[in-house]
């Protein structure tokens, strides 16, 4: 019987019986690939047939699975508290961002605290391994190492030693025998990962994947990988900027979107246990275009720093340019601006930076964009001991942010005096901050700058 020809899709992992430019499920284009393998069966087989699978009650209580903190308080945090019994986890970020520095030094210092640990690595010789460990301080760590891509033999290795925490990296480089197909293939990852995932429920090891990513971001390969691990972190930063963020995307034993900070050093990863004063720390106090953003990450409060540059363009069309921030929310808000402030910046190139590497996705933001856009307009800097909060409407209102005592708590905590932000729930501000409530963009205009001509 000869072999027949599936195609996948890298996106989503859906497959399809004839190649298409694009996907059907996820509508990516060009993402088809071949894979070796049955094509789709047909509609209407019968069910397999199978013992019945246990139900138990909604209010049945059972205990929480048992955590092994990695011993770096930053990656517990971002975990929700350590690495939780018998979980899968991925993390993914660009290339030399300190993927694998990360998981070597909480793999050692995991071992060193009595856990039994396994770092597996498909794309560095154990010697390699050894002069990174050695440069960090790390040699004397009773770690378990391996090079090696075959899966299966990686499989017999674990099952041998019977670790509490496995690394492999990277999940790309894994390969199973009996899947026909190449290293990093759409076949080669799915199988890859769903046996690792099984091999930790089987277990009880708690297993870590690192995942390149794409030019767009995202963890390469199919996203089925993400659906099938429990947790899901992506590494973020500039590699030419010190600063790491530890992104919490997906976790069944935690809260998601919690951050742990790190500092690139010459030994290593540091922790940054208070990083809004690092994110602050270069701030000139008496910049035009500068604002300092009381935002909360996860759990956590933090406070950055948002600077604007404002020059006229001799351009038909001006430039607009983010870092750190929406491109399209930048534009939502030159244009609420123009439309129900009669402030207007149809003649200047807008530059937009979050200091720090910081990325900033919460809608509260946009009060601090504003302020710093406004600032660098009209050259007169913000008071120097404010911070703004608060989300920018169409309408040109101002709408509260959640958790808003914890964000005047934090900026009270660094010396902060004074606060603007729309009136709401929770924003009654800490002695000595003062709250300057603000219910829209005109208001504001007037309150801090005095008004300002179109």
């Amino acid at each position: 019987m000869s072999r027949r020809l599936a195609y996948a899709c890298a996106a989503c992992g859906a497959t399809f019986a004839k190649w298409a430019g694009r996907c059907e499920a996820c509508g990516a284009w060009n993402t088809i690939a071949e894979e070796a393998g049955g094509a789709p069966g047909p509609q209407g087989r019968r069910a397999p047939r199978g013992r019945a699978a246990p139900l138990v009650d909604l209010a049945t209580e059972e205990a929480a699975p048992p955590r092994r903190e990695t011993g770096i308080a930053e990656l517990d945090r971002a975990l929700g508290g350590g690495l939780a019994h018998a979980s899968a986890v991925l993390v993914g970020g660009d290339p030399g961002i300190g993927k694998s520095t990360l998981l070597l030094q909480a793999a050692a210092s995991a071992a060193r605290a009595g856990a039994k640990v396994v770092y597996v690595s498909g794309e560095e010789a154990a010697s390699q391994i050894r002069m990174r460990a050695a440069r960090l301080g790390l040699a004397a760590a009773p770690l378990r190492l391996a090079a090696e891509t075959n899966l299966g033999d990686v499989l017999a290795a674990l099952e041998a030693e019977r670790p509490e925490i496995a690394v492999i990296d990277s999940i790309q480089t894994m390969w199973l025998d009996h899947v026909e197909s190449a290293p990093g293939s759409v076949a080669q990852v799915r199988a890859s990962a769903d046996a690792l995932v099984s091999f930790a429920k089987r277990r009880g090891t708690a297993v870590i994947l690192v995942g390149h990513v794409t030019k767009d971001g995202q963890i390469a390969g199919p996203r089925v990988v993400e659906h099938m691990v429990d947790a899901v972190l992506y590494f973020e930063g500039e590699r030419g900027h010190q600063f790491r963020i530890l992104r919490a995307v997906k976790n069944r034993f935690g809260p998601s979107d919690e951050i742990g900070v790190f500092e690139m050093t010459g030994a290593g990863l540091a922790e940054v246990a208070n990083p809004s004063a690092l994110f602050l720390s270069e701030r000139e106090s008496a910049a035009p275009g500068s604002a300092v953003f009381a935002g909360v990450e996860g759990t956590r409060p933090l406070l950055a720093e948002v600077q604007a540059l404002v020059a006229p363009s001799p351009l038909a069309t001006p430039r607009r340019s983010s870092l750190g921030y929406d491109g399209g929310r930048l534009a939502m808000i030159l244009a609420v601006l123009d439309a129900r402030a009669g402030v207007g910046f149809g003649g200047f190139d807008v530059y937009l930076n979050v200091a720090g590497g910081l990325r900033v996705t919460e809608p509260a933001a946009d009060l601090a964009v504003a302020a710093a856009l406004l600032s660098a307009r009209e050259g007169k800097a913000l008071p120097p001991d404010a911070v703004l909060f608060g989300e920018v409407s169409l309408s040109g209102a101002l709408r509260p942010a959640a958790q808003a005592d914890a964000r005047l708590r934090e900026a009270a905590k660094l010396g902060f005096t004074a606060a603007f932000a729309p009136p709401g729930p929770g924003a009654a501000g800490p002695a000595p901050l003062e709250l300057r409530p603000v219910a829209d963009l005109p208001g504001f205009i007037e309150k801090c700058f005095g008004g300002i001509e179109g």
